[in-house]
């Protein structure tokens, strides 16, 4: 990681040179650090898949995350993130497409069963595959306005006011912000799933059951959201 810092660095002082009108680069990677340090949904969110299914369905989790991230990272660029806030149709549409997916996520796993010992596939925790894992990580991301507007309120901080290139300026910090939050989960997902509980049919069920729970409240919680 310190490998990636040094090279970012290196490539950022190039990058100052051009007219992206980036400022602050530094202030942006702490800034971007502390924020996916601090525990939220999206790392709760890894944990219990670590916990379910090792450092495999933790790194899914962590990639999809990523890929969700970057779908608001290249809207952003792209003006579409400014709709969100300036209409109030489009956000509620994402709004309400979102908590009904968190909602029926979180259904799926209250409602789900514990898992027979000795049964194949069972590392995949509940029979769920490693893509929907990412899937999941991603489409929750995707479809929260709440994302969206995070970035198109975090990243014009950096970008001057007058840069003439302001959608590349927006792109290269996303895409850094994406690529250190990813690392970030990774960690995460690997070192939890490293001293992770011995897992049983007990202690799956009551992980599904919580993160049944979660999704079902950050549904409800995004539900509520204003613009």
């Amino acid at each position: 990681m310190t490998f990636a810092f040094e090279l970012a660095a290196g490539w950022v002082a190039n990058v100052k040179s051009t007219p992206l009108g980036i400022h602050d680069f530094w202030l942006f990677i702490a800034s971007g650090l502390l924020l996916n340090i601090a525990p939220g949904p999206d790392t709760a969110y890894i944990v219990g898949r670590s916990m379910q299914m090792g450092w495999r369905g933790g790194a899914a989790a962590a990639l999809g995350i990523g890929a969700g991230c970057l779908c608001h990272v290249f809207a952003a660029a792209l003006g579409l993130s400014a709709l969100l806030v300036a209409s109030a149709r489009a956000f509620a549409a994402v709004k309400w497409l979102g908590a009904a997916y968190l909602c029926y996520i979180g259904l799926m796993l209250l409602l789900s069963r514990p898992p027979n010992p000795g049964v194949a596939g069972e590392r995949d925790g509940q029979g769920v595959s490693f893509s929907r894992v990412f899937c999941q990580g991603a489409l929750t991301n995707v479809l929260n306005p709440k994302v969206a507007m995070f970035f198109l309120a975090f990243l014009p901080q950096f970008v001057e006011a007058d840069a003439p290139r302001k959608g590349l300026a927006f792109l290269t910090l996303g895409l850094i912000f994406v690529f250190n939050g990813t690392l970030w989960c990774l960690a995460v997902a690997v070192a939890k799933a490293a001293g992770r509980v011995q897992r049983s049919s007990r202690t799956i069920a009551w992980f599904n059951r919580g993160l049944g729970a979660l999704f079902i409240y950050l549904g409800g919680r995004l539900a509520l959201a204003e613009r």
